[in-house]
């Protein structure tokens, strides 16, 4: 989900941040990257395990990795949030 700040004195929209959920539930196997670092879109952001599958979670979008909602070992249900981007 992309939250959307709208300024109307200079009439233009500037993303805030988007929040990067999981699309199933499972354990979250791996975290590929920090808080901090700056991801392309597409670039997995954790990989969780469900009934013995590894299940990429990519970025959206490009942008900086603002906090991990998320540590190793996590169990995640769908539509839990996983990280924060700017």
């Amino acid at each position: 989900m992309t939250i959307i700040y709208h300024n109307l004195k200079q009439n233009r929209r500037s993303v805030i941040m988007t929040e990067i959920k999981a699309s199933m539930a499972g354990s979250v196997w791996k975290i590929a990257v920090s808080a901090g670092e700056q991801v392309e879109e597409d670039q997995d952001i954790v990989i969780l395990e469900s009934m013995k599958m590894e299940i990429p979670i990519p970025a959206e979008e490009g942008g900086t990795v603002k906090e991990l909602k998320v540590a190793e070992g996590d169990f995640v249900n769908e539509g839990d949030v996983i990280a924060i981007m700017e």
